[in-house]
């Protein structure tokens, strides 16, 4: 006899059921994983000239730009980004101690991720005037309670490494201090803790060079 099949077996049928439902659970985990976690990327260089402010150290010709903490020491000491193309030489401000200089400037230049290099003469930190940024919070108050807030500042330094500068809590915000961030830290934390509870600062502007 002609046209008839024969019925599918229990087995392949068991294998057909299995191979759909392992499909659909990958497509199912795919359109539900979670965004890339706060840490787990690294912000996209600056393609132009950035600004930013901080205290130039030079150590026997290594210099380099404390955009975070600076210990009160004598001379002081921090740890900072490389500063390449960097001279004294018409430079005001500066006070030295033994084989180290120091002096807090603005600083214009082009950042690669791991050093700046001086594009335009330092400005001394006493008088430059920088453009006031705006309130990224609208005036309005963060959403996270003093025990949020702090349970994120004490992960952050980790999750962040040396790109981390400095954070603190305020008016249910919590505001981190970053070396740099091209909004791939803002967006993460966003995902990771909500709209309304951190904002990321980044230390360097770009200037539009």
């Amino acid at each position: 006899m002609r046209g008839l099949r024969r019925p599918l077996g229990i087995a392949a049928i068991a294998v057909f059921v299995g191979l759909f439902a392992a499909a659909c659970a990958s497509a199912d985990r795919a359109s539900t994983a979670p965004p890339t976690a706060l840490g787990a990327i690294t912000p996209v260089p600056p393609e132009g000239e950035v600004a930013t402010t901080g205290t130039v150290l030079d150590a026997a010709g290594e210099v380099q730009l404390c955009l975070g903490p600076v210990a009160e020491s004598y001379p002081p000491q921090c740890t900072g980004i490389a500063l390449e193309n960097w001279t004294w030489e018409g430079v005001d401000g500066a006070e030295s101690s033994g084989d180290v200089t120091w002096g807090a400037y603005a600083v214009r230049g082009t950042y690669d991720g791991t050093s700046i290099t001086v594009t335009q003469r330092p400005i001394l930190l006493a008088l430059y005037d920088p453009i006031r940024p705006e309130d990224p919070t609208g005036g309005e108050a963060g959403a996270g309670d003093e025990a949020t807030l702090t349970a994120i500042q004490d992960e952050l330094p980790d999750r962040l490494g040396d790109a981390y500068l400095n954070s603190h809590p305020q008016d249910g915000w919590l505001w981190v201090d970053v070396v740099w961030d091209d909004g791939s830290w803002q967006d993460a934390a966003n995902a990771e803790y909500g709209d309304d509870t951190v904002i990321i600062r980044s230390a360097m502007t770009p200037t539009g060079g």
